[in-house]
């Protein structure tokens, strides 16, 4: 599922465009083909319940609005305990991440390598999606973009 790069696999995907440009749709068809291949256990995070059906059944789902997240280091922390719950984690889906967190994406560049670290070290694939303007994605995220 994870495209492949120079040095091997990327363990942290963003799908990122504006917003009502399929991003949701784009994660949810990714996640559920996902199901039918992976070999550990699947998460798909969101900021309410409204996909919540549309997720193959043996997708945990997690509503996050329910934890009360408070920026970036809270969310580290909330993904930490989620992987630590479950020793086979695989993938991690993150939908609506800006909402989540309520951060500009400017300002998360030490976030994104504490989570690189922490999938490298967990060997959980991480996708996410970002809403914003292409021109405005920091470089420091370009990398991750698919």
């Amino acid at each position: 599922m994870c495209k492949m790069s120079a040095g091997g696999i990327d363990l942290i995907q963003i799908i990122f465009g504006e917003k009502g440009t399929g991003k949701t749709k784009r994660m949810l068809e990714l996640a559920n083909r996902t199901a039918n291949e992976a070999k550990g256990s699947i998460v798909f995070i969101d900021d309410d319940t409204s996909y919540m059906y549309d997720l193959n059944y043996s997708i945990r789902f997690i509503n996050a609005s329910e934890y009360s997240i408070i920026g970036p280091k809270m969310f580290y922390g909330f993904l930490c305990g989620i992987a630590a719950s479950d020793y086979d984690m695989e993938y991690i889906f993150i939908d609506g991440f800006l909402k989540l967190i309520s951060h500009d994406l400017n300002t998360l560049e030490e976030f994104f390598k504490k989570l690189e670290a922490f999938s490298a070290k967990h060997k959980i694939n991480i996708v996410l999606a970002a809403s914003g303007k292409k021109e405005e994605l920091p470089m420091f995220l370009q990398e991750y973009v698919v």
